[in-house]
């Protein structure tokens, strides 16, 4: 187990903006602003306290360290309930249906509608790997070790996760979604938006924006063409949200129009193939590749480790993992297949 996932620290902050800098923009979990990070790490270890086993309205950011050389090289983010501090907004893209008796004939319109149907989700988010790790399924780490998380503190969420995916940015760095549609109203670029938007949120947009329904006829063909679509480095994502057990439900963002994937947390494969099981034993070699995980809060790690399981249903893990899970013979720890 070279890498792990763990709970972030207050001194993950440099490495974290050093990461928030690669993202290329639009990644508003991860804004490349050290005033910003450190307040989300803040709210990280205030909910890392708590000892209560209820819903409340808290950040869990996580990040992947190299345990060979202490890097910290990928991060990823929980939300525990959105919804609560101000209203969680997003598009549902829906159809209006209208007939005309005199010219015998029946329009369907295209149309965006202002919603706060998926407040009080939970929402994962904020996953970014170093351009450099990407391999290994270093990937899907940085996600299901999320799942696995809400399921081992599972009395502080509801029922229902979502994961909003980027929206397509051109090469200018602009949106067209946001050129289309919020840019009129504000009178500032993407750009200046979306740093905005990573330092303060978006409820400035909602604060602004008409409540009525927009017609997607009247936007430009170019903002039209690209609503409920992720961006490029997100379609990777999208595939693994859905290998998961998220849909899209016609939710898009109202910043950038990017898709927002729902799913329910007990339905997750992750969370539905994970097993809870006592270490009987350890080995050097050989096994079967698993995530597993162990501890709760500030001591949560999760990874890839080598199971061997006898018939008899006795569980012996690598010892390599059992030590970073600081795992001694009769503890508990959980396990899940690959996807």
């Amino acid at each position: 187990m070279t890498f792990f996932m763990r709970t972030a620290r207050a001194d993950d902050l440099q490495t974290l903006y050093e990461m928030a800098k690669l993202t290329g923009g639009g990644f508003t979990n991860l804004p490349p602003d050290r005033k910003a990070l450190a307040a989300k790490l803040e709210r990280t270890e205030q909910a890392l306290a708590r000892q209560g086993d209820d819903v409340e309205d808290e950040l869990i950011v996580m990040v992947l360290e190299n345990r060979q050389t202490g890097q910290v090289r990928g991060t990823c983010q929980i939300f525990s309930k959105v919804g609560q501090s101000w209203p969680f907004y997003s598009y549902r893209l829906g159809i209006l249906t209208q007939y005309s008796r005199e010219l015998n004939r029946t329009f369907r319109a295209e149309m965006l509608s202002l919603t706060t149907d998926l407040e009080g989700s939970a929402e994962v988010g904020g996953l970014f790997l170093h351009p450099r790790e990407r391999a290994e399924g270093l990937g899907l780490l940085l996600a299901r070790s999320r799942y696995l998380y809400i399921r081992n503190h599972r009395p502080r969420f509801g029922d229902r996760v979502i994961a909003e995916l980027r929206g397509v940015i051109d090469e200018a760095g602009g949106s067209p979604f946001w050129d289309g549609l919020a840019g009129r109203f504000f009178g500032m670029s993407f750009q200046e938006a979306d740093e905005f938007n990573a330092v303060n949120g978006n409820q400035f947009i909602a604060d602004l924006m008409p409540k009525t329904p927009i017609y997607t006829a009247m936007l430009t063909d170019s903002a039209r063409a690209v609503i409920g679509l992720p961006h490029p480095n997100g379609r990777a994502a999208m595939r693994m949200l859905e290998t998961e057990g998220f849909v899209n439900a016609g939710y898009v963002d109202i910043f950038d129009g990017g898709p927002t994937m729902v799913g329910q947390i007990d339905s997750l494969r992750t969370v539905a193939c994970a097993r809870d099981v006592t270490l009987s034993a350890t080995h050097e070699r050989g096994g079967e590749r698993v995530l597993v995980a162990a501890g709760r809060l500030s001591d949560y790690r999760c990874g890839y480790g080598f199971v061997k399981e006898t018939a008899d249903g006795l569980i012996s893990l690598d010892a390599e993992s059992a030590a970073l899970l600081d795992l001694s013979l009769g503890d508990a720890f959980t396990m899940a297949g690959r996807s």
